[in-house]
């Protein structure tokens, strides 16, 4: 098999793929958002999409077309929506556009549908889009079944204190901080510019939200703590324990096929 992604496939050979027992396909997702000055909009599908293929590549599993747009950035978590570059769906969209795709994805054959999401404020509306598709397709006698997960709940304790060795602040300040610009160092780090990443202190956070958004209540920068402290290294760290854990976690929920990929 020469590569997981599909749209790197062709039809005759993907179908073979579709029919085989246990056939899995996960769909990463991302969005089109600002992640600050040192890295490009694209970290959030570019991440989930990279995580899935490492991910498909261990449990036999293909990989749809990564979604590189996603619900609305929020301060409290992205930066917030009115940040130039940040270019968003809304709800509706967002639930009605993974429930034609898993709906279309169950139809032509897959057992299992694999959602790993890679942008916070995604997560409810794939849920929603997921279920009602599953839901309605065993409604009619399939028997699909599906995975919904973002890939940083995958991080264990003991990987956190190497990568935060100062403690770790929480994920809700982690935009553009330490987690996303490390990984992107390993895995694209020609789109990295670290000369331009600004050490400032992390956001201080309120528990609420307030309409119209505010854009002095988050850093300047867009990033909610100072990536300053990012390595390809940590990165590393960060990428076997998500994968391994993922993998396992889908090993043990799904009934799942085997594929040979070729390693060019």
């Amino acid at each position: 098999m020469p590569s997981v992604f599909i749209e790197e496939l062709d039809a005759e050979f993907y179908a073979t793929m579709v029919t085989r027992e246990g056939s899995t396909i996960i769909i990463p997702t991302g969005a089109t958002e600002q992640h600050g000055p040192h890295m490009p909009l694209g970290v959030d599908a570019m991440l989930s999409r990279a995580i899935a293929g490492i991910v498909a590549e261990k449990i036999g599993a293909l990989v749809a077309p990564v979604f590189s747009y996603g619900y609305k950035s929020q301060p409290r978590s992205g930066g917030g929506n009115h940040r130039v570059g940040t270019t968003s769906l809304g709800a509706a969209a967002l639930t009605g556009m993974v429930d034609d795709v898993v709906t279309s994805f169950i139809a032509q054959g897959f057992t299992n549908v694999v959602v790993l999401n890679g942008h916070f404020e995604n997560y409810q509306f794939i849920y929603e889009g997921l279920d009602n598709a599953v839901a309605r397709a065993r409604a009619t006698g399939s028997e699909s079944r599906a995975v919904l997960l973002s890939y940083w709940d995958f991080v264990d304790e003991a990987t956190l204190e190497k990568v935060f060795p100062d403690g770790f602040l929480g994920w809700d300040i982690e935009h553009g901080g330490v987690l996303e610009t490390s990984l992107m160092l390993l895995l694209h780090p020609q789109k990295v510019d670290m000369t331009r990443v600004v050490d400032h202190p992390p956001a201080k956070l309120t528990p609420y939200d307030i309409f119209p958004e505010d854009p002095a209540r988050t850093p300047a920068t867009g990033c909610l703590s100072s990536a300053a402290g990012a390595s390809a290294e940590k990165g590393q760290l960060l990428l076997d324990a998500v994968t391994a854990a993922v993998a396992d976690s889908l090993q043990g929920e799904l009934l799942l096929g085997s594929i040979q990929v070729e390693v060019e």
